[in-house]
C-alpha cells in the first residue's frame, strides 16, 4: 500500500521539523517528506489541510489485562483504544495472570498484538519471579522473547541486597530496569495523599516520603550497580528534584509521569468518587506544579497514560474497597493537548514528551518521523474538540474525564503505513 498525506503541518520534534508539507508512504515506510519521489503513484491520498501529522505517540504504561483479566480488557480492545488516542507503540506492565515472568506469557501477548494489528506492543517483563522479590526472573530469556525492560511494579523487594544483585545482573546485560518507587511500609493501608484533603475526608494517607524514601534508595542502588534505570509514575515535587539531581550527577536515569497527575490533584477526591482512586495517589497542587515544571524542563521526558481499565463492578464499592486505576489511553492526545491550551508546553514540546522522549527512555524504535523510518503516524485536527466517551473502545469505562470536551481530535492513526484507526 502506498499513501500520500497532503497539505499537513508536519512536526517531528527529534529533527526540529515543523512545516506545511506533504508526506509519502510506501510499503510501511516513509519515503519522502515534501515532493513525492520520482515515479511515485499513491494508491490512496489523505487531504490533511488544517491537520497536524506527527510521529505516533509512545505510551510507556498501558495495562492490556490479557492474559488473566479479560473482563477488564484484552490485547485487542486496549490496543484499539490506544490507536484511538494516537498511540502507535506501547509498553505493557507485567501485571498479568500468570505474571509476565515467562517467555510463554510474553509470546502470547505479542502474538495477540500482531493478530489485532492496532498498535505495536513492547512487553515489560517481571524483574523477579511472581513479582515476589525473592528470585530473579529469567531476564535474558525474556529479553530474547521480546521484553524491552524489566520491573517489579509497586511490589517491593523485601531485601535490598537481593535488589542490588538483580540490578547488577541487569547491568551486566545492558538491560533497562523500570522502577515504581514507593515504600510499601509507609504506603501500607493508604488511600490518598497525606494532607488536608485526606484528613478532612477521613481517608488514610500515603505520605510524600513513601515515594522519596524509596526513590533515594533506588537511585543509590542504580549508582552502585551502573544499571540503566527508568523511574515510572512519579507523583511528588521532591521526587522529581531527586531525579534532576541524579541526572546532574550523570546517572543513566529517565522518568515519566502519568498524564492525569499533571491535570488532577487530591482535591478531586472531595466527592469520594472512586474514579479518582489511583495508586500512587493524586497529590497536592504543589506536587502537580512540580511535576508540570519537570515535564517542561525535560527532567521528566515522558508523559504516559498509565492506563488501567476495570470492569464496572470494580469501581462500585465504597472508595477504599474499589480497585485503583484510570482508563485513559484513548484520550491520551486530547488530554495532553490541555497542557498546550494551558500554556505549559508548545505543541512540538508536547509531542516530544509523547513520542521521542518515551521512545528514547526505553530505547524503542519509534517516536521519529524521517525518511526510511516505519510509517507510525498520528494525524490530528487541533481545531476541533473531542467529547470524551462519545465513542468508547476500551473495555474499562473507569474514566473521570468522560463527558468532558477536550481540545483536538485524532483523525487517523497509522501503524507501518496502514490506517489502524480513523474517526
Amino acid at each position: 500500500m502506498s499513501l500520500s498525506i497532503l497539505g499537513a503541518r508536519v512536526i517531528d520534534p527529534a529533527s526540529g521539523l515543523d512545516q506545511l508539507s506533504d508526506l509519502h508512504v510506501s510499503e510501511g515506510r516513509i519515503v519522502a517528506v515534501g515532493a513525492a519521489p520520482a515515479g511515485f503513484s499513491p494508491s490512496q491520498t489523505l487531504d490533511a489541510t488544517g491537520l497536524v501529522v506527527a510521529p505516533g505517540l509512545v505510551d510507556l504504561s498501558v495495562s492490556l489485562r490479557e492474559p488473566g483479566y479479560s473482563r477488564k480488557g484484552t490485547v485487542a480492545s486496549e490496543t484499539r483504544a490506544a490507536a484511538a488516542g494516537g498511540v502507535t507503540s506501547l509498553c505493557c506492565p507485567p501485571l498479568t495472570k500468570p505474571i509476565l515472568d515467562t517467555t510463554a506469557v510474553a509470546e502470547l501477548i505479542l502474538d495477540r498484538a500482531r493478530e489485532a494489528g492496532h498498535a505495536k506492543v513492547y512487553p515489560i517483563g517481571a524483574l523477579s519471579k511472581g513479582l515476589e522479590g525473592e528470585q530473579l526472573a529469567e531476564l535474558v530469556a525474556l529479553r530474547d522473547a521480546g521484553c524491552i525492560a524489566f520491573g517489579n511494579g509497586l511490589s517491593s523487594f523485601p531485601n535490598n541486597r537481593t535488589l542490588c544483585r538483580a540490578l547488577e545482573y541487569a547491568a551486566t546485560f545492558d538491560l533497562t530496569v523500570v522502577f515504581h518507587s514507593q515504600d510499601c511500609d509507609l504506603a501500607a493501608g493508604g488511600l490518598a495523599h497525606e494532607g488536608p484533603t485526606a484528613s478532612f475526608l477521613g481517608l488514610p494517607g500515603i505520605p510524600e516520603t513513601a515515594e522519596t524514601v524509596a526513590l533515594a534508595r533506588d537511585l543509590l542502588l542504580v549508582e552502585q550497580s551502573g544499571v540503566r534505570a527508568h523511574f515510572s509514575q512519579l507523583t511528588t515535587a521532591r521526587g522529581v528534584k531527586l531525579i534532576e539531581q541524579a541526572q546532574a550527577r550523570g546517572l543513566p536515569v529517565t522518568a515519566d509521569v502519568a498524564l492525569y497527575q499533571l491535570i488532577l490533584t487530591d482535591e478531586a477526591l472531595t466527592g469520594f468518587s472512586s474514579l479518582y482512586h489511583v495508586q500512587p495517589p493524586l497529590r497536592s497542587s504543589a506536587d502537580r506544579e512540580g511535576l508540570r515544571q519537570a515535564v517542561k524542563s525535560g527532567v521528566v521526558q515522558a508523559i504516559s497514560s498509565h492506563h488501567q481499565p476495570h470492569e464496572r463492578d470494580a469501581k462500585l464499592a465504597p472508595f477504599g474497597a474499589t480497585e485503583p486505576g484510570i482508563s485513559s489511553v484513548e484520550l491520551l492526545l486530547p488530554l495532553a493537548l490541555t497542557l498546550v491550551e494551558d500554556g505549559l508546553l508548545d505543541l512540538p514540546t508536547l509531542l516530544a514528551r509523547l513520542g521521542q522522549g518515551p521512545a528514547d527512555a526505553l530505547r524503542l524504535p519509534a517516536g521519529r518521523l524521517q525518511v526510511g523510518a516505519a510509517a507510525d503516524l498520528v494525524v490530528f485536527d487541533p481545531g476541533v474538540s473531542t467529547v470524551a466517551g462519545e465513542r468508547w473502545l476500551s473495555k474499562g469505562a473507569n474514566c473521570p474525564f468522560l463527558g468532558h470536551s477536550l481540545p483536538g481530535m485524532v483523525r487517523h492513526t497509522l501503524v507501518d503505513g496502514h490506517i489502524s484507526f480513523t474517526s
